[in-house]
């Protein structure tokens, strides 16, 4: 007899993205808030190359939705950002995840600078520019914590077997 395919872990799938949505506003130092990882853009670049089947476009529709209204930003700025993102992860991820963490990490970096690019053009479209080059400094602070993110949370998907 064949038993029906549950899906498994979504609430830990949920868990990961809320404690990411969590240090994405919690409080830091003033001189540490320019250097703050997108830590949504990298859970959620995680599991849409972890998981392409469960977590996709919108998901991060939604979880950009949340972080514009958490953080304050224009409505739909961080939605559309991380539905593109989501929308070529999960075009790539077959060939992503044979990469060594490194050449992930430049994927990565990529895809954040392609989020930047957007939150960039969407702010100054409104005339609300960046003033410092340090608008440009989470992308690469989110490619050189990748390798650490990417072993943390694959341990996590396989400590509670977090199924496709």
């Amino acid at each position: 007899m064949l038993m029906p395919n549950k899906q498994k872990g979504g609430g830990v799938i949920l868990l990961t993205l809320l404690i990411a949505l969590y240090l994405a506003i919690l409080p830091i130092p003033a001189w540490a808030a320019e250097f703050r990882p997108p830590w949504a853009s990298l859970a959620l670049i995680y599991w849409c190359l972890a998981m392409p089947e469960r977590v996709g476009v919108l998901t991060a529709w939604f979880l950009g939705l949340t972080l514009d209204s958490l953080t304050g930003a224009m409505l739909g700025e961080n939605a559309l950002a991380m539905s593109v993102i989501a929308y070529i992860c999960l075009h790539i991820f077959n060939r992503v995840r044979v990469f060594p963490l490194w050449q992930q990490a430049l994927i990565v970096f990529s895809l954040l600078l392609l989020q930047y690019m957007i939150s960039f053009w969407t702010r100054s479209s409104l005339g609300h520019m960046p003033v410092t080059f340090l608008f440009w400094v989470p992308p690469v602070v989110g490619a050189l914590i990748w390798p650490w993110l990417f072993v943390i949370l694959r341990d996590i998907r396989r400590r509670f077997n977090v199924a496709r």
